[in-house]
């Protein structure tokens, strides 16, 4: 009940789910094909009929921005679980081990989080080749070092409970404990913060297909749609506005759910 009473709070859910229908079943809500034209109705505003017009060669907007949210949004989870295993793992076994190791990588990672998360994944994307999967891969590394730095500063403050101790007395190998007992409880925050990092995820797999990088046209990703309206912009902006308007309301609504993951009510 306490979600009904918070309307900004339902309506990002709400966004939320059809997003996600989106993303597994977008014939669903797409009424046209995304890739074939509808006519001869080029470059039309949005009507009844196409909700988000209609672009240059014909093909409903509203549809390909439907089937985007399938080639953006996986791109954006895969990078966050990419930044989440990487940076977990390093800064589980550099807090708990400790010593030179601790110091070396963990000076790695002070450059690694120096260096502006698209550049790093422009870095990338330069040397992997273009597509969702280099994108995804180049803004998860991108993010990677803040998940350390978090599970580092986690396992140092579990490593020290009493429980843990009690589990080393009992001969529990060190393997044992960082599954059992460390990794449980360090990983709270962890959850939380991936959350808020999809948001921004979001925003650079955007950002980076606006620039050309991800998937190639005629794939309706959504940077790209944003980009292939700039041609376009002075006699129909709909085509960059509408598809740049759902990237905005669906990383607001990412932010505000997991903000309220996170805790704040």
């Amino acid at each position: 009940m306490s979600i009904l009473r918070r309307p900004g709070l339902l309506l990002s859910l709400l966004l939320l789910l059809l997003t996600l229908v989106a993303v597994v079943a977008p014939q669903l809500l797409a009424p046209y094909d995304p890739y074939d034209s509808v006519g001869t109705a080029r470059l039309e505003p949005p009507s009844a009929e196409h909700l988000f017009g209609t672009d240059h060669l014909a093909r409903d907007v509203f549809s390909r921005v439907i089937y985007g949210a399938q080639l953006s949004l996986s791109s954006a989870v895969l990078a966050v679980v990419a930044g989440v295993l990487i940076g977990s793992i390093v800064g589980l076994v550099c807090g708990y081990v400790g010593g030179p190791l601790d110091f070396v990588v963990m000076r790695f990672v002070d450059v690694l989080i120096a260096i502006p998360g698209i550049l790093l994944a422009l870095i990338v994307v330069a040397s992997l080749g273009f597509g969702p999967l280099s994108i995804a891969l180049g803004v998860g590394l991108g993010t990677a070092g803040s998940f350390a730095r978090v599970m580092r500063s986690q396992v140092l403050r579990v490593r020290g409970e009493e429980y843990v101790e009690a589990a080393r007395t009992l001969g529990a190998r060190g393997p044992a404990i960082l599954v059992r007992h460390v990794m449980p409880n360090a990983a709270r925050p962890i959850i939380a913060m991936a959350s808020l990092e999809l948001a921004l995820a979001i925003l650079s797999v955007s950002a980076l297909s606006f620039l050309g990088f991800g998937a190639q046209p005629p794939a309706p990703e959504w940077g790209a749609l944003v980009s292939a309206g700039r041609d376009f912009v002075a006699i129909a902006p709909w085509l960059s506005l509408l598809p740049g308007a759902v990237i905005l309301a669906v990383v607001l609504s990412v932010n505000r759910v997991a903000r309220f993951i996170g805790g704040d009510r």
